[in-house]
């Protein structure tokens, strides 16, 4: 696997290292990210044959920013590494293009062989995710409800969850400051809820960002 080129995203930088250095006599590096569209933007520049990624990234969610790769670069191999062992996202990322979905819980016992697994045109998925889907599974309606969002809301979404107003949240995703309250109209339909600490908090339980991301 050493001329493997390989990109990793996350938005803990103690993990990225340690995730590189393990690694690093298996294959090579080409990059390390913290964010979903800085991710998109070196994936489109590196064109890695492997991108290892995480779902909770600023700015871009990882499951959203798999999506962008893959309409650019459908043959790259997409692995998340995450900490959400909720079915819905698991099917979302499957959904998005991810041929690997590993647990952090389990990343050194597993990450090699889910690799070797996705190289050679096989599905890996953690092993243990049944069992703690389970047991951490809590509400499979608001979380397929979050899925349901188009790609923009739930862009809006993360940057609203993220402490972003809403003249920033325009600037960033270069639309208008009355297409962001129309969306945010949308969102909170959706989702049936109606202030920003409501959003807050329903976006970091489902995993669409850390608790230290709205901060």
């Amino acid at each position: 696997m050493i001329t493997t080129k390989v990109l990793l995203a996350d938005d803990h930088p103690l993990m990225l290292e340690g995730i590189r250095t393990f690694l690093e006599p298996h294959l090579k590096s080409v990059g390390a990210v913290t964010d979903g569209r800085a991710l998109v933007e070196a994936a489109l520049r590196l064109k890695p044959d492997l991108i290892i990624l995480d779902i909770a990234m600023p700015l871009l969610n990882g499951i959203d920013a798999a999506v962008q790769i893959k309409k650019s670069l459908p043959d790259t191999k997409l692995l998340f590494l995450t900490m959400h062992a909720n079915p819905a996202y698991l099917q979302a990322a499957l959904n998005a293009g991810a041929t690997g979905y590993v647990l952090k819980s389990a990343v050194h016992g597993e990450i090699l062989e889910a690799i070797r697994s996705i190289l050679n045109g096989r599905i890996y998925v953690s092993p243990n995710l049944s069992r703690e889907s389970l047991e951490r599974f809590r509400d499979p309606a608001r979380a397929a409800a979050t899925l349901r969002l188009s790609t923009r809301e739930r862009e809006i979404l993360q940057l609203i969850a993220e402490g972003r107003a809403a003249k920033e949240i325009a600037d960033v995703l270069s639309i208008s400051f009355k297409t962001v309250a129309f969306h945010r109209g949308n969102i909170k339909r959706k989702l049936g809820l109606g202030t920003t600490a409501e959003l807050t908090r329903y976006a970091i339980e489902q995993g669409l960002i850390s608790p230290e991301s709205s901060m």
